[in-house]
């Protein structure tokens, strides 16, 4: 407290006590009891009143004790349960948790991950996914300036992801795993890969690729056999020892009908094998009759030409051809789709042939157009000659009707670079993405479609689209969800297929269950996204018989329903409003994987090397006591003692307003009571 203000607070009692005793004592000829008391309490009124108005500050310092934080992390995936350790990871788990010494000296928090991170429940051990880098990456971010050690309960056994036995730098707390699962090393037979692509080409014959691994010392032989229902198409007897203990089969098989053709790829199993689940593999390959040639034209280099390709090509049913402008001319009857990537005047032949052929195009307009040529050739726009150059954000229009767009994070991706200016389209057009500048929208379109007389044409303005593939990878840690917007794009504008107010999203076949997701949108008569409807999807099993119907979810721009679990079978499906008479119908099929039971032991190599790249400790699920017993002696994992300081003015203290409340409410009674009043 100052000392000015210690010197108001003594003048202030000094007043109150000379206001009190001239009032009560000066001039009073009877003094008694009463009178003292009232002068009392006189006094104590108007000090309180002045107190107040003086309204001191006092410092209030609160001490309290901090404990670290000690984080159980719990494997959830199906793997454990395979290798039957449910029980000892639960009573691992119930032993961290209620231990009374661990519980003093940490804060305990419990999660469960899988394909992702969660918050702690009980686990069921049914996840078919697990990424025990995501799930240390994660805690390391909540964690980051917080003393937090890991306690990791799992088999090491992880499906997907990045090399958790590495953490990168970032990860600063210490693992220390709990080995789940047996670590001794059994005689097995597997099939530990199969390379094969997704769409093969009719009456052509498709490569595979099968990698067999053989764990054991005595030299063994076994049959690798594929089958397609229950025809061999392929068979080989395959030799292993202790020297050879791998095998890669090459083989070729013939595409002869349309659709999906599933097979099943068997390695005899050994007589005495503990796991044979990992004895045979799923697989299937889509026959097409052609394949979507897509040509990208431009008069130089730039990464948004590699970009665009590898987006296009990562579905293998297209293929993509970069081209000068003038070796087009003679070839552009091959191709579905042509790219104008930043046209000038070199591409006057070009826009000649395309206007004689109606070919559906896609054109890139960028800092090197020439705009002027542009404006004279192209009859769906014009675009503001300006020599001056602006970055422009992408905003999601959730409104765009001809085909389903997923929200993809748009608006974290780098600005696209282009002309200042106005654009005007001389034709109906639909945005798929808005002009934003500082997160405030231009109202004028990015990228936009249009369709006229059955011919369609997109385009983006803007050049850097390379940076949005980027951005997606760094979001997603894949390209998958960037490449399947462009493959959209690219599917509307390689057809003339009519629109439909119905669109539904899915695959031909899915191996194994996790992920299965079915997406739709709907739009009104005025194809407006129509945020109101109520779709389900009717489901039948074609070789139960069984049917079942599931009502979708609205999420962002469009419906959704999750089929994750849906065991393997071939299904019939229709999509359907309840509202109106619109629906769509398809076939997919589900092969059976399930990758969390090709394991035969816990990875302990791994779980060694990350304990020992954190500073942590491996220990086996019968050690748990030594577990806490190196947490409670570790000396870094120390509760620490802090305090808060906080500066509190006397006004803010209630009990002293009611105190001179009360002292004035007393003198009041007892001057009425003694006939003062």
């Amino acid at each position: 407290m100052q000392t000015e203000t210690l010197l108001y607070i003594i003048l202030s009692g000094i007043i109150a006590l000379l206001v009190a005793l001239f009032q009560y004592r000066y001039k009073v000829k009877q003094k008694s009891k009463t009178t003292i008391v009232l002068t009392f309490l006189r006094f104590l009124s108007l000090f309180l009143l002045l107190l107040l108005l003086v309204n001191p500050k006092f410092d209030q310092i609160q001490v309290y004790s901090e404990k670290p934080n000690l984080i159980l992390a719990v494997d959830n995936s199906n793997s454990i349960s395979h290798l039957k350790q449910e029980d000892v990871a639960l009573n691992a788990l119930a032993t961290f948790q209620n231990h009374t010494r661990l519980n003093e000296r940490f804060s305990v928090q419990t999660f469960l991950f899988d394909s992702d991170l969660k918050p702690a429940n009980t686990p069921n051990f049914q996840a078919k996914e697990t990424n025990i880098a995501k799930a240390l990456q994660k805690i390391s971010e909540v964690y980051k300036t917080e003393i937090a050690p890991v306690v990791l309960v799992s088999d090491g056994n992880q499906t997907f992801g990045n090399d958790y036995a590495v953490p990168n730098t970032t990860y600063t707390q210490p693992v220390y795993p709990v080995v789940l699962g047996d670590t001794i090393t059994y005689t097995d037979l597997s099939i530990q890969q199969l390379n094969v692509n997704r769409y093969a080409f009719l009456k052509n014959k498709f490569p595979l690729e099968a990698i067999l691994v053989y764990q054991g010392h005595t030299p063994v032989t076994s049959k690798f056999t594929i089958r397609q229902g229950s025809t061999i198409v392929y068979s080989k007897v395959v030799d292993f020892s202790k020297t050879k203990n791998a095998a890669i089969i090459n083989v070729t098989l013939p595409a002869n009908q349309i659709g999906v053709s599933s097979y099943k790829a068997t390695l005899a199993p050994l007589e005495h094998e503990k796991n044979t689940i990992n004895n045979a593999k799923n697989f299937a390959i889509e026959v097409i009759d052609q394949q979507t040639n897509i040509a990208i034209v431009s008069s130089f280099a730039h990464p948004d030409l590699g970009a665009l390709k590898k987006s296009i090509e990562s579905n293998q049913q297209r293929s993509v051809t970069i081209l000068q402008p003038a070796d087009i001319l003679k070839t552009i009857d091959t191709y579905q789709l042509v790219i104008l990537y930043q046209p000038d005047y070199s591409f006057k032949n070009v826009y000649d042939v395309l206007a004689r052929s109606k070919k559906n195009t896609f054109t890139v307009v960028g800092t090197k157009t020439n705009l002027r040529f542009l404006n004279a050739n192209d009859t769906s726009f014009s675009h503001n000659a300006t020599r001056e150059t602006e970055e422009y954000q992408a905003q999601l229009n959730l409104n765009y009707a001809p085909f389903l767009v997923e929200a993809i994070n748009f608006e974290s991706f780098p600005p696209l670079k282009s002309y200042y200016g106005d654009v005007k389209f001389q034709v109906p057009f639909e945005t798929i993405l808005d002009k934003t500048i500082l997160g405030i929208s231009k109202k004028e379109p990015l990228l936009a479609t249009v369709e006229v007389n059955g011919k369609r044409s997109a385009v983006l303005f803007g050049e850097g689209i390379w940076k949005w593939r980027a951005q997606s990878y760094l979001n997603e840690t894949s390209f998958a969800n960037f490449d399947n917007f462009v493959g959209k794009l690219v599917q509307y504008l390689a057809t003339s297929k009519k629109r439909s107010r119905l669109e539904v999203s899915y695959e031909s076949f899915y191996t194994g269950t996790s992920n299965l997701m079915l997406s739709a949108q709907i739009f009104d008569k005025n194809y407006q996204f129509d945020a109101r409807a109520s779709l389900e999807l009717l489901l039948k099993d074609l070789n139960s018989k069984t049917e079942k119907r599931i009502p979708f979810v609205l999420k962002n721009n469009n419906y959704q329903v999750d089929l994750s679990g849906l065991k393997a079978s071939k299904y019939d499906f229709t999509v359907r409003s309840k509202t109106q008479n619109i629906s769509k119908s398809g076939t997919f099929e589900v092969l059976e994987y399930n990758i969390e039971q090709q394991f035969l032991n816990a990875d302990l190599n791994r779980l060694k090397q990350l304990g020992q790249h954190t500073g942590g400790t491996t220990y086996f699920a019968t050690q748990i006591e030594d577990v806490i017993e190196e947490l409670l002696e570790n000396k870094n994992y120390k509760v620490i003692q802090k305090s808060t300081k906080n500066t509190i003015p006397l006004i803010d203290w209630k009990y002293l307003l009611g105190l001179l409340i009360l002292s004035l409410a007393v003198e009041w009674f007892l001057r009425k009571y003694n006939g003062l009043i």
